[in-house]
């Protein structure tokens, strides 16, 4: 019998660019048993979800295990998508860890309230982002 092992899966939502490119190269770096996928807005982050448009198949669209979530991005933003993750009982249960450079207490107590599991700020250098990655992998996705 052949049993398939599925890697993880971490889903990312940012509209920058070379944000997720870094995201990816230093996850890559920490060597996580994963697959890292990531969409442009919080629009795309939906139509992910929910299998809409391009992202109607599941092998190439698995649901996510993680989504890491910019709140500050064009169409539909965090706060926004966020909450229409955590008021659908079919996405609920997806983890979701807020990833954005605002550091406002106000912030950090609005996404707790509306139920993301971690608040991580965006740091400056690749090495400390490489450190949160890291920790993040192994308290969420090792």
């Amino acid at each position: 019998m052949n049993i398939r092992v599925q890697r993880p899966t971490i889903l990312m939502a940012d509209d920058d660019e070379d944000d997720r490119m870094l995201t990816q190269i230093v996850l890559k770096k920490c060597r996580l048993a994963h697959q890292f996928l990531s969409v442009e807005d919080g629009e795309e982050l939906m139509d992910y979800l929910y299998r809409r448009h391009r992202f109607c198949d599941p092998a190439r669209s698995p649901r996510p295990d993680l989504v890491l979530l910019d709140l500050n991005m064009p169409r539909k933003n965090g706060w926004e998508a966020l909450c229409e993750i955590k008021l659908d009982t079919y996405l609920r249960e997806i983890p979701v860890v807020i990833l954005t450079v605002s550091r406002e207490f106000e912030d950090i107590y609005r996404s707790h309230n509306l139920g993301a599991e971690a608040y991580l700020t965006k740091p400056i250098s690749p090495g400390s982002f490489e450190k949160m990655l890291k920790e993040l992998g192994a308290l969420s996705i090792a």
